[in-house]
């Protein structure tokens, strides 16, 4: 009788790791989603919950379970205590027309960085970079100082007035977060990806630089502005500290101002979880919606760049 071969008794043990592999990365992966999804679907159902509920089933996997007295009384709840609906059209306004301006700017921006020959667009770009690492409080103040000095124009019918000042406006929630140095180094490295022949022969074909923008390289950036559209609509959704200090106004706020009126008087749980299900949600169905753009994005940005 002949016994195996070593190199023959390898072969099924190869097998099973290549099968064994992929199944525990699997594994890992639910696990992990899993963990991070614990807390969005205790809010979830917590919203569905009067607060009784909520704390009895804190100390058990009822916690996480659509289970006992569901109802929409905390979803009502919310419009009754806070003006949910103004300041859900405050904030979706403001993040859409933040990120419009901001695709448009800042790709124009990096297009005459990538694209563009002209001297000092190195130490320009290398300035723009430099920003990113100062954070929004260092120069919230000094904003607040001169925005409040800005000139605006007011119009009462036909009568158009020159004011100074933006305090207390839609345009300090918007205007000076249109610029964003990151949003201008993610399009520069995904324009850089891009072959600088099509421009080449756009110009003999008569093509401007504008022609160009619109015509080529835009067109061949989705991800790269479907990553720009999520990250810049995410910091304008959650905005708290810059709306806090510049406006007073109930009419101007935005979702996240909504929060404190919560815990000014006999505290909701049941509410809070519900005001929180309806600001969160948008957020993640953005995601969802752009996430094989976003993904594909930062991969060719930091490949490519």
């Amino acid at each position: 009788m002949t016994s195996a071969s070593p190199a023959s008794a390898q072969v099924p043990r190869r097998r099973r790791k290549s099968v064994l592999r992929p199944i525990g990365l699997y594994a890992i992966r639910i696990a992990l989603a899993l963990f991070f999804a614990f807390p969005i679907v205790f809010m979830l159902v917590s919203s569905l919950k009067p607060d009784q509920q909520i704390f009895a089933d804190l100390g058990s996997i009822k916690a996480f379970l659509p289970v006992g007295h569901l109802s929409l009384d905390n979803y009502t709840g919310v419009f009754d205590r806070v003006p949910a609906a103004r300041f859900l059209f405050n904030s979706i306004g403001i993040s859409v027309i933040t990120v419009a301006l901001g695709i448009f700017v800042n790709s124009l921006a990096a297009f005459a960085l990538s694209r563009m020959r002209w001297r000092g667009r190195k130490i320009v770009l290398t300035a723009v970079i430099a920003t990113l690492i100062v954070p929004i409080e260092v120069f919230a103040v000094p904003m607040v100082w001169w925005v409040n000095k800005l000139p605006w124009l007011q119009v009462n019918g036909f009568h158009v007035t020159i004011t100074e000042g933006w305090l207390d406006t839609y345009q300090v929630q918007i205007l000076p977060f249109v610029g964003n140095a990151f949003s201008i180094f993610l399009f520069h490295q995904y324009f850089r990806s891009i072959p600088k022949e099509l421009d080449e022969a756009a110009v003999i074909d008569g093509a401007s630089w504008f022609g160009i923008y619109r015509r080529i390289v835009m067109p061949l950036s989705g991800p790269a502005v479907a990553t720009v559209a999520i990250l810049t609509f995410l910091p304008m959704w959650n905005a708290y500290l810059w709306p806090l200090m510049v406006v007073q106004s109930e009419d101007l706020r935005p979702v996240m101002i909504g929060i404190q009126y919560f815990f000014q008087t006999n505290p909701s749980w049941g509410e809070i979880m519900a005001y929180s299900s309806m600001i969160t949600v948008p957020v993640l169905a953005l995601f969802v919606a752009f996430q094989r753009a976003f993904v594909n994005s930062i991969a060719s940005s930091g490949v490519k760049g």
